[in-house]
């Protein structure tokens, strides 16, 4: 990490160099363009002129998109996001006792990132896909720090350095380095990643170009949870130290690893105002890899030598990789886009080590090569009406067809009235994870023949109205050929549909300096309960005062945070493929335990502080909670952020 603080530290000394730099002409008219936001000038005929940037010249986008400023503003939904190791809300989720470890879905997500690739479940949490991908345009050098605190040892940064050079390039360096040691024994969690970016424009804004290098790292060590429950909820006294309960794994641990190179570019062969055509071409490579380590055998997993496979080793690695090559025909306009393309994939799939198990030869690489087409539309109207969709179908022998549509039309009939409603769509061959599994536990080695394309149709939407900030949503779910892991460890398909709803609202209310926000989530499964089971209810609330103290030289921001689910017979985590599987009978529910943070947050300039106590209750009574069956979730602990936006 000290090499990134040695390159910031160096780009940092050049800074003052950058004097003048316009303002992004993308966003303004072409004349106001050519001029820079604020100038101060002494009125004399020979005097220097000084450019004063403000926060509008400070903007980020994702790939072709509209641009947008930097957000430093104090608003509530920022300790949700801030106070949370993958810098994300994640409203609909239990946490392991260590940050970095990964998450019970208490609800149903659907994660494109998984389709046609490896990439387990309980890995995804912090993965950056290509539409996350930040790109930037800054008038000054620029850098962020997000930090947190991890448990008791260890602690989790992001920094991001971006400059512009010229007007039309601009490049970023991001690291995020996570380490904490956890509570219980062998839960060491080690996250980073690194990426490097870059955007460029030509001068006749014929050419833009869009690359990015992404390497991500999420290693875990995986102790099984603990061994003894009672003596948890009982509060044992010789518990009260998390070190001295027995875990069940204690040699074992788990590395995924995600490397991206990515170029996207388009040019316009003509005058953009009489013929609005460009020609965009994007490249890709994407290899995923999954380990899971053990020094030795673990007694957890078997009984007897019978239920091992002789001469096989003690881990097991997977691999994943993906050539993407697609060549589109755009059309630009300012009220419609449209650009529709051919795609070609080198597809693989495969295990380091083979295996034959009741006379079944596990392959150890699939592969295929792949055609298909991709297509999006933007149409805007009046500006009251905006539609997106995309379309991607391709076709494959091993890994079967691929078709998936997005479809999302946002209405605002009245100013901050609107309404987004959405349906999506896809079917694809079982997440590669499924597919197949060796090990040296006779119980674990699968391989799952002849599968068929699970099929996702979602429909729903939200209405924000401007009263109380207020939002309602519902969503619907149909899951053909559901792809699960029963009590077994297994994967099976499901013969009949799985179909879930789900529908809630958010809201805030406010009195003065008071405020209360609220979210609040209903959720069933209408068919097929046991193939996914849920707490019927997930919400929160938040009651917090925001005021400006100091003489208005600080925001502050303190308050009380609730967090409750519904108790529920909930699936098993199992580190060995780092999936969830169906409870087994040493199963139990979880949940029906609110979960209180107190905290206080302040903004001084462009510097944001989060310290929250998390867990109070657990300071009080014992804890009792559970993330899965024999894995609780943390004790109360001190959690402390920082973020800091340093515009040179």
């Amino acid at each position: 990490m000290k090499y990134i603080f040695l390159i910031i530290t160096f780009f940092a000394s050049i800074a003052h160099a950058q004097v003048i730099n316009k303002t992004d002409s993308n966003r303004l008219d072409k004349k106001i363009a050519e001029k820079d936001t604020l100038v101060i000038d002494s009125g004399k005929k020979d005097s220097l002129k000084i450019f004063k940037p403000t926060i509008n010249d400070y903007q980020y986008q994702t790939q072709f998109s509209e641009k947008k400023v930097f957000d430093t503003v104090m608003s509530f939904d920022k300790t949700y996001i801030f106070t949370q190791y993958n810098n994300k809300d994640n409203f609909g989720r239990a946490q392991f006792a260590n940050v970095g470890a990964g998450f019970n879905p208490l609800s149903f997500e659907v994660n494109a990132e998984q389709n046609l690739s490896l990439l387990p479940t309980n890995k995804s949490y912090g993965i950056l896909g290509i539409n996350d991908i930040q790109y930037y345009d800054v008038k000054t050098p620029t850098a962020t720090f997000i930090y947190h605190n991890t448990m008791k040892n260890g602690a989790a940064l992001k920094s991001t350095y971006t400059q512009n050079i010229g007007k039309r390039f601009n490049f970023a360096v991001e690291y995020m380095g996570l380490r904490s040691q956890g509570l219980y024994r062998n839960s060491l969690a080690a996250n980073n990643n690194t990426l490097f970016s870059g955007h460029y424009i030509s001068k006749s804004g014929n050419y833009e170009l869009f690359a990015h290098y992404l390497h991500q790292n999420v290693n875990n060590q995986e102790n099984g949870g603990i061994t003894r429950d009672d003596l948890f909820q009982d509060g044992d006294s010789n518990s009260s130290n998390r070190q001295n309960m027995q875990i069940n794994l204690s040699s074992s641990s788990s590395q995924f690893s995600y490397r991206r190179y990515y170029l996207s570019h388009q040019f316009t062969p003509f005058t953009a105002e009489k013929f609005p055509f460009r020609i965009r071409h994007t490249i890709f490579h994407q290899g995923n890899k999954y380990f899971y380590h053990q020094n030795a055998l673990e007694g957890y997993w078997y009984t007897n030598a019978n239920e091992l496979v002789n001469g096989y080793s003690l881990g097991t690695q997977k691999f994943s990789n993906n050539l993407s090559n697609t060549v589109s025909l755009v059309f630009d306009k300012e009220n419609l886009k449209l650009d529709a393309g051919v795609r070609y994939q080198m597809l693989e799939f495969g295990l380091e080590n083979g295996i034959t198990i009741n006379d079944v030869a596990y392959p150890t690489k699939l592969k295929e090569n792949r055609l298909g087409a991709v297509g999006n539309l933007e149409v805007k109207l009046f500006d009251k009406i905006h539609l997106n969709s995309f379309l991607e179908f391709s076709k494959g022998s091993e890994f079967g067809n691929y078709l998936k549509t997005t479809n999302n039309l946002r209405f605002e009939p009245i100013k901050d009235y609107f309404v987004n409603a959405k349906v999506n769509f896809q079917s694809v061959y079982p997440s590669f994870n499924y597919l197949l599994n060796t090990s040296i536990y006779n119980r674990f080695n699968y391989y799952l023949q002849d599968a068929k394309n699970q099929s996702i149709t979602e429909i729903g939407g939200n209405i924000n109205l401007k009263w109380f900030k207020t939002e309602l949503f519902a969503n619907y779910f149909r899951i053909d050929n559901y792809t699960y892991f029963d009590s077994s460890a297994q994967p099976k398909q499901s013969e009949s549909s799985l179909n879930i709803s789900q529908i809630g609202g958010d809201a805030t209310f406010s009195y003065g300096n008071f405020h209360l926000n609220t979210r609040l989530q209903f959720q069933n499964a209408l068919s097929n309960k046991d193939l996914y089971p849920m707490p019927s209810f997930i919400g929160r609330a938040n009651i917090f005062y925001q005021g400006k103290w100091f003489k208005k030289a600080a925001e502050v921001q303190t308050g009380v945070k609730i967090y409750y689910f519904s108790k529920f017979a909930t699936r098993e985590y199992l580190p060995i493929i780092n999936e969830y599987i169906l409870p087994g009978s040493g199963s139990f529910s979880i949940g029906g335990q609110p979960m209180v943070d107190i905290y206080f947050n302040m903004k001084i300039k462009k510097m944001f502080f989060f310290i929250e106590g998390q867990q109070v209750g657990s300071a009080i009574s014992n804890n009792k909670a559970y993330a899965f069956p024999h894995y609780p979730v943390y004790d109360f602990r001190l959690n402390i952020g920082i973020v800091w936006y340093m515009f040179n």
